[in-house]
């Protein structure tokens, strides 16, 4: 099969300037009483070993917002974790500040919530700024946040960071989604910065509730050249909440961001479904059938580049939908991951270790990108039979893939309006009985209709995936 773009071009677009698309969130999600006071300058200090052992995991008593003390764990001298328990407003979540002084000296982390338990009602897991470092010894530390985020949350963004010692090759930019979140990080070397003479390299991590990896690349792009200039989160945490209540941020030296020049439509069709065709021609079809039965999709590439560039595209294949909600482009082989993986009806999830191929239990579809093959598992294969009407649908997808007048918007609602048929056809043989308000599917109707036993098969599968079947 010919070798898709997605191989040999650069990922334009979302590593070069950025390009104008939206970006929203209420103003009320913003604490009214929220002050930028007190934040750690990072500075020119050298940063004691910050490893992940400093993280014990939140106790209950955390999490009712009480006084906790830990006791020094890990190598280099004390440390202590303070969780203030004073009077304040219900729900304040503060700033994780992380002071680093000498080698073998102490290093404190503050988070000044009051009434932890509606503070973790707010999602802070969900919204969360967050800073990445690596120092000159090669130790990657977590020097900053905002707001407290849990320990699960901590070492998950680590892993995913390209900072940590597993990880050799520097990802600018990378995008994810666990539990309903999603994650940005982009990451920059250090060259020249009197503000961060002891760092090599920084990664900026931004999670939101919202696919965009336009948006948030074009903003984590413009708060990476404040820290590059200052080293310290509170001019960082200026242009953060500059955007969150007013929807904008401005700086000639730094570049402006407009929230309203982003739009969640364009970040969908961001990808390029004329790629995936030109990829694996007519076993375009399997993808198209997976994904309109809700099957788990898993995609491997060694570069996780191509990998999202790919698995952020298909989604578009069921354009009627419009659910990126299902895309979880960035999967490690961790058991914590795996089984967030698996309380998912259907995904597409991405990875980059080759081990994946033997985790049968993780998919229906198996898509090697690296060596252009797909393969489907023989739990699926009857409700993934191919007849004539997934040839059509084949044939339809590539003659107007490869029509070089069309673009990939145009493609898509090619793949779309036959879609539409598809589900009129199957809306024509449902019925609404025993006082449901969604119509069901009635069997003895399909079978009336004397299709072709690979196109009843995958209407009455359809049907089910639709949830338009009788329990």
């Amino acid at each position: 099969m010919s070798k898709s773009r997605l191989d040999t071009l650069p990922s334009a677009g979302l590593w070069g300037p950025a390009s104008a698309r939206r970006w929203h969130r209420p103003s009320s999600m913003v604490p009214s009483n929220l002050t930028i006071l007190g934040f750690c300058d990072a500075g020119n200090k050298k940063k004691t070993h910050f490893s992940q052992t400093h993280f014990p995991p939140v106790t209950a008593g955390e999490q009712a917002g009480g006084p906790q003390r830990r006791k020094p764990q890990g190598a280099g001298g004390r440390e202590r974790s303070v969780n203030g328990g004073g009077a304040g407003p219900a729900g304040r979540s503060g700033a994780v500040r992380v002071e680093r002084g000498r080698a073998g000296g102490r290093w404190r982390s503050e988070d000044g919530r009051a009434g932890g338990a509606a503070a973790a009602g707010r999602g802070a897991d969900r919204e969360h700024l967050s800073t990445i470092e690596k120092d000159t010894n090669g130790d990657a530390l977590w020097v900053w946040c905002y707001p407290s985020v849990t320990a699960e949350l901590r070492t998950l963004l680590l892993r995913k960071c390209c900072l940590t010692d597993e990880n050799k090759l520097l990802h600018t930019f990378v995008f994810g989604q666990y539990k309903r979140s999603w994650f940005y990080i982009t990451t920059v070397e250090v060259q020249d910065s009197p503000a961060l003479k002891k760092v090599t390299h920084f990664s900026i991590v931004l999670m939101a509730k919202d696919f965009n990896p336009e948006k948030y690349a074009a903003f984590t792009r413009i708060l990476c050249r404040i820290y590059l200039k200052h080293g310290s989160p509170v001019k960082m945490m200026e242009s953060y909440i500059a955007v969150l209540t007013k929807g904008i941020c401005q700086s000639e030296e730094n570049g402006s961001f407009l929230s309203k020049d982003f739009d969640a439509r364009k970040a969908y069709l961001a990808g390029s479904i004329k790629d995936i065709v030109s990829q694996f021609g007519m076993e375009t079809i399997i993808l198209y059938t997976a994904l309109m039965l809700k099957k788990r999709i898993v995609v491997y590439h060694p570069r996780i580049e191509a990998i999202q560039e790919f698995t952020r595209t298909l989604p578009a294949l069921v354009w009627h939908r419009q659910d990126w909600s299902i895309l979880h482009s960035y999967v490690h082989l961790n058991e914590e991951e795996l089984e967030a993986l698996k309380a998912c009806t259907g995904y597409i999830a991405g990875f980059t270790d080759s081990e994946v191929s033997s985790r049968s239990d993780l998919y229906d579809v198996y898509v090697n990108l690296a060596d252009s093959e797909i393969t489907v598992s023989p739990v699926v294969k009857e409700a993934m039979t191919m007849g004539k009407l997934h040839k059509e649908i084949g044939q339809l997808i590539v003659q107007s893939a490869e029509d070089p007048d069309k673009s990939d918007s145009q493609v898509i609602k090619d793949i779309s309006l036959k879609t539409k048929e598809i589900l009129a056809t199957l809306a024509s043989l449902t019925e609404v009985s025993d006082g449901n308000e969604k119509p069901t599917l009635n069997a003895e109707a399909l079978k009336q209709k004397r299709f072709p036993p690979a196109t009843e098969n995958f209407l009455f599968h359809l049907a089910a995936a639709e949830q338009m079947l009788k329990i």
